[in-house]
């Protein structure tokens, strides 16, 4: 069965279903991104929200949902990294059950690793491709990606049902 319908697209749509496999089959996996740890990408945007939001003192239950994942995977990110060293957890004063996720010195240093090695390796040529691109076009791009973000979350969210078709001969 042809696959006519995506006419133009068919190519572009193919790099987002490319990329898109590529990063589910790496999310989870853990690599030491030339550094003395394993952790996964799963790992490292723990890590990134965290530093960028680390005067808020968010509980992990708040972070797990700005991430867009369960609070079950959350914790488990967090046992793993707090096991490592890469974060510390708090309990806040008020309140024993409410536990504060902080990035440790040493998480620190492992991020600022990452970072460089991720540049060198991919995001150097990625940003200047985008210098060589218009802002307007950018954002158009950020925004078909929201919508193919999106369109693969509801996906997730519907419910699953079996519907069972007898065929008669």
């Amino acid at each position: 069965m042809a696959v006519e319908w995506m006419g133009k697209y068919r190519t572009f749509v193919e790099k987002i279903v490319k990329y898109g496999n590529s990063y589910a089959d790496s999310y989870k996996k853990e690599y030491n991104y030339n550094t003395v740890f394993l952790f996964s990408a799963a790992q490292i945007q723990v890590l990134e929200y965290l530093l960028e939001n680390e005067d808020k003192n968010q509980n992990m239950l708040e972070i797990a949902k700005r991430l867009g994942i369960s609070k079950s995977a959350f914790s488990k990110h967090v046992k793993k990294m707090v096991e490592k060293g890469l974060l510390e957890k708090y309990h806040t004063s008020d309140n024993k059950k409410n536990i504060i996720i902080k990035v440790s010195t040493i998480g620190k240093e492992v991020y600022s690793q990452y970072v460089q090695y991720a540049y060198e390796k991919c995001f150097k040529k990625i940003f200047s491709l985008l210098d060589e691109i218009p802002m307007q076009y950018i954002e158009k791009m950020e925004a078909i990606l929201d919508i193919s973000a999106s369109a693969t979350t509801e996906k997730t969210k519907q419910k699953k049902e079996v519907n069972l078709i007898l065929i008669e001969e």
